[in-house]
């Protein structure tokens, strides 16, 4: 099964401001935001959910919740695959990863009741807990997740670690739900692996330990999680935990800028812009910098506006310098210079710079009023 990699944000690097001087003071290398202690894990599902094909059975009403399958004193011992009916369990998730989520909790269910199957233990658990094809039912799903977790299946483990983090399906235990991240990332599962190196980087219910939280890091960096890429080559450009090497830290930027990470992409596009571990390029860091701007980051924002302030990297263009700072700004993310250079402009320059923000600021306040 897929899963949701981060929790919470998964930022260990904060995005605070620094400052770029005006055009009038000259260009100078943009300085990467300061570190801050790394948020703690929240609960998340387990698993994303499978792609627009389950819109088919979305569209279908909910049923009644289906009735309970045998309790956990009755249900047979698990018994080695090929005894199972030959494709059975694929065929569970096969249906589950289309979106027919009814077929899979059938097929799931029997797979229990007639050989203990512990993968379809974890399939129920996941379907309970994300309202798939059922009512949504926290406790079934710490159920179904408990009964797998105690079979050795680490998906299971997972999940309930992060129920018990999260305080779903019961009150919220952080020891359980560390001890259950402890035995998935001991069994290979890398975004377990990546949650339980923030709890030692945390240092609450574990002494903090900055080496121990980069080998969980780096393992879960090799299996393709770009959280964890980012978070170890913070550690790496700061070197903590490992020794400071600017030219890894960068690697490992650019692999979660790669997949999309916002923050890796703005801290990458940074060390592109100064030449940071890795050979300056401003033309690449503008392109970084925009796309991470355009994806709502207030911090790419207001790089980009001072890279178009000055025309480094780019053509120097006050009015999107002046749009995206006001963007920023409205953000969260004020920048003296920027304000100052804005105010020397013409009247219409600033008017267009303006108009252009208008937009982004309308829906950054609708959000937020969503939001209260």
């Amino acid at each position: 099964m897929n899963m949701r990699h981060g929790v919470g944000a998964l930022v260990l690097v904060s995005l605070a401001i620094w400052a770029v001087p005006a055009a009038a003071q000259g260009p100078t290398p943009l300085t990467p935001p300061a570190p801050r202690a790394a948020p703690e894990p929240a609960a998340k599902p387990a698993t994303r959910k499978p792609a627009s094909e389950a819109a088919k059975e979305a569209a279908k009403p909910k049923p009644a919740a289906p009735a309970a399958t045998k309790p956990a004193a009755t249900i047979p011992a698990a018994k080695p695959a090929a005894a199972a009916p030959h494709g059975d369990a694929d065929m569970a998730y096969g249906a589950y990863q289309r979106g027919y989520y009814m077929t899979a909790f059938a097929i799931a269910t029997r797979r229990v009741e007639q050989d203990g199957d512990v993968k379809a233990m974890t399939l129920l658990g996941e379907l309970y807990a994300n309202g798939w094809g059922v009512p949504t039912d926290d406790t079934k799903a710490a159920e179904w997740y408990r009964l797998a977790a105690e079979r050795g299946d680490r998906q299971a483990m997972f999940a309930l670690a992060m129920f018990h983090l999260g305080g779903r399906g019961g009150p919220a235990n952080r020891e359980q739900g560390a001890k259950l991240l402890a035995g998935a990332a001991k069994l290979g599962h890398a975004p377990a692996a990546y949650d339980l190196g923030l709890l030692y980087l945390e240092g609450q219910l574990f002494p903090q330990d900055f080496a121990r939280a980069a080998e969980l890091f780096a393992t879960a960096a090799q299996a393709g999680i770009p959280e964890a890429q980012y978070a170890l080559a913070t550690l790496y450009k700061e070197g903590r935990g490992v020794a400071q090497d600017l030219g890894q830290a960068a690697r490992l930027l650019a692999a979660a800028a790669l997949a999309d990470n916002t923050d890796a992409q703005v801290e990458y596009a940074i060390a592109l812009f100064n030449g940071t571990g890795v050979a300056r390029d401003e033309h690449a860091a503008v392109a970084l910098l925009r796309k991470a701007a355009r994806k709502g980051s207030p911090i790419a924002q207001n790089r980009l506006a001072n890279v178009l302030a000055i025309g480094r990297g780019v053509d120097a263009d006050p009015i999107a310098a002046i749009k995206w700072h006001i963007v920023a700004k409205s953000g969260g993310v004020g920048d003296i210079p920027l304000d100052t250079f804005m105010q020397k402009q013409t009247p219409e320059v600033r008017a267009a710079g303006e108009k252009a923000a208008k937009p982004w600021v309308d829906a950054l306040k609708e959000l937020r009023d969503s939001r209260s």
